[in-house]
Parts: C-alpha cells; structure tokens; sequence
C-alpha cells in the first residue's frame, strides 16, 4: 500500500511577479517531476495594498477555487488555515515581513536575499527556534536536481579535492550613455528597495561558491570565509557591478563570485562556450551551463580524460495539463513539505547557519564597497505596525 501522500497549505504574501512564478509551481501536477510523496495547495493570498490585487492575483495563476484572498498581511497571518507563508516581498521588507510571520507561529519559506543585513537573518533565526517553527531561505537553485547531482560529483572525489568555484550571474543592462536599461527608482538600483547587483543576482554567484566550497565541508570542521570585495556604485548608490574573493583558509579552497548589470554573463546565449560556473580540483573541473540561478547543463572535463567530455542536459519538466508550466521553483516547495511532514524545523539543504554565512559575507561586501541602504530596511528592530508590514510608504 503506497504512503500517504502529504499536502502542504501555502499562504502567499505579495503578488508581484515572483510569487506569481512561484505559485504556478505550486499548482502543476508533482507527477510531472517524479514527486508522489507530498502535494500543495494554494489557501490564502494577501496584498498589502488590496485584496483587489489578490483576487487578480489568483485569476492570472488560474488558481482553483477557493482560496481566501487578503486586503493585508495582518489578516493572512492569522489565518488558522495556512500551514506555510511563502514571502515574496522585495528583500528590503523580508525582516519585517518575516517576522510579522513567524511571531504569529507560522512556518515560513522567505524569498532571497533573506534579509539586508547579517543581524535581521540572526533575528529571524532566533525567533524561528523561538517559536519552534519551520524557517528557510528560498534559494530554489539548491533544490534542482541538477545541483544536487553537481555536489554527489564533487563528494565523489573524481575532480580530487576542490580548490576553486568561478560563478558569475550578470545581466546587459548597460547603455553606452552611461545609464542603464531601467528607470532610478526600479527595484535593481533603487536603495529603498535595497537594490543593487549583489543582494538581488550575486546571490546566486555565492550560491554556488557556499553549496560547494562551505557546504560539502564536514560539519566538525566547518569554517566561514574571509571576504575580500570591490564594487562599483550605480549613481542612485546602489552597487552596479560587484566582485567578492571567498577564502576558506583551513581548507585551501576559494571561491569568485561576479555580478554586474553592465554586461551579460555569456554573450553566446546557450553558456557552452563560457560556462557560468566553474568548479576545479586537481584531477578535473565540472562546467555549469546556463544562468547561475537555473542551468540547464553540465560537464565534466577530466585531466586524463583525453579531451572527451558529456555534456548531461538537465530540463525542467513541464505540465501539458496546465499550459506547459514549469519553471523550477517546485522542488524547493516540496522540500518545505517535506520538512514539515518530517517535523524538521530547518532543511539540511541550506541550513539556518548557512544562511547566517552567507549573509555576513554580503555584509561585509557591502560595507567594503560604500553601499548603505536606509535605516527603514536595515533596522533590525520589529515593528508590526512598520510600513513595510502594513503597505505604508
């Protein structure tokens, strides 16, 4: 007789484009990606602005009926129904947003960047193990089957000991005026926002330096990197461009993580021919391809290999039953269902502590570079009445 299967009730908080990409996850068949053993469903949507923008919300997602929709984030939180809140606000909100979450006693599942700053990550954290829920960072890239496959190649031995990870996640958005391909106030350079390069695409750069160089590191032995950056600074003061060295060094291992929106991470569109992140020891290298946040490829090039390589395709798979959808972020949803079916209260994939060291690498990259961002979104300070929890500005 095969187990149950469990079903996790997702509350959602904010509209915008990603939750509307995350939800349409949420609602195609986990048959289409091999997926029996947990299910989801969509319960409770909320606007900090009007329940409007969440009704809308569920028509664009061609959500099922039933689902409750919220005028604010108050009502959704208090909502007995909703096991998990999905929080999808711009990363400027995510303390407050979060917070306002788990004081309520709700598990949360919390986009990246986490937060802006390493002290509201140990905030949350704090209050998570407080409140004795379910917390984690929504980095979807660290629940693809193809990172998962990339780390078991690495804990395998066949490159040897890993010495160096070369990420780089960057868009063109550059003009040859000078300026760049979006308004001032726009989320990317807006520091209200706490936009900029790194919090918002150097992320997933460190992503991939930490889920190689930091995460496979035995736990009795775990050390936490120095960090050496530079930036360059958008006129709205935001960062445009930004380059981090990562060392490890007990280990011997480093790792470089770009970004920038000047130029493009590959100008040849499929990333074959400049991989996207590199990963080297002394017996070989393994050449992601694609975009460092969902790539579709990898290779493994040995030094005794006799130039011969596989290139091993790694799609995302799609539900025909629902207008061909599928774009990746499902398996980090069946990852919270999981854990909490499990009773666990943090993933083992992107652990509470990780999550901490990443952030204080970010802190340290920002404060070397000049980026400071306004007390509003940088306090770490809770207030439940806060504009950012109530749709104030």
């Amino acid at each position: 007789m095969a187990p149950e299967t469990y079903t996790l009730r997702w509350g959602i908080m904010a509209t915008g484009g990603i939750a509307q990409t995350f939800v349409k996850d949420l609602l195609t068949n986990p048959a289409i990606r091999d997926v029996h053993d947990v299910a989801h469903k969509v319960v409770a949507v909320a606007s900090s602005r009007s329940k409007d923008s969440a009704v809308s919300f569920l028509d664009k997602v061609k959500a099922p009926e039933g689902a409750k929709t919220y005028g604010s984030y108050h009502e959704l939180v208090a909502d007995p129904d909703v096991d998990i809140v999905y929080v999808a606000t711009p990363h400027s909100h995510h303390f407050q947003n979060a917070m306002l979450v788990l004081e309520a006693g709700k598990n949360v599942l919390c986009e990246k960047a986490l937060t802006v700053t390493a002290s509201q990550t140990r905030k949350l954290i704090d209050k998570a193990r407080e409140k004795n829920v379910f917390f984690m960072e929504a980095v979807w890239t660290r629940y693809q089957p193809l990172s998962v496959k990339v780390r078991e190649i690495v804990q395998s031995g066949v490159l040897g000991p890993v010495h160096r990870v070369i990420a780089d996640l960057s868009f063109a958005s550059g003009k040859e005026d000078g300026s760049l391909t979006f308004p001032n106030d726009h989320r990317m350079v807006n520091r209200d926002l706490a936009g900029g390069a790194l919090l918002d695409l150097g992320i997933y750069s460190l992503t991939w330096v930490f889920q190689i160089l930091y995460h496979l590191q035995p736990e009795a032995e775990k050390e936490s990197p120095k960090t050496v950056a530079a930036m360059n600074q958008y006129e709205t003061g935001a960062d445009e461009s930004t380059s981090i060295i990562v060392q490890f060094p007990k280990h011997k291992t480093m790792g470089i993580a770009t970004t920038s929106l000047r130029v493009p991470t590959n100008y040849d569109a499929s990333g074959s021919l400049n991989p996207a992140i590199r990963i080297q020891g002394p017996l070989g290298e393994i050449h992601v391809i694609g975009m460092a946040y969902r790539p579709t490829a990898y290779k493994v090039i040995l030094k005794n290999g006799g130039g011969k390589f596989e290139v091993v395709e790694c799609p995302v798979p799609r539900d025909e039953a629902r207008d061909g959808w599928g774009h990746g972020m499902f398996w980090e949803a069946d990852e919270c269902a999981r854990c909490l079916r499990d009773g666990k209260k943090e993933s083992a994939g992107l652990p509470w502590a990780e999550s901490i060291a990443i952030m204080e690498c970010m802190d340290s990259a920002l404060r070397q570079g000049g980026v400071q961002y306004p007390e509003l979104i940088t306090t770490d300070v809770y207030d439940p009445q806060s504009p950012l929890n109530t749709g104030g500005r």
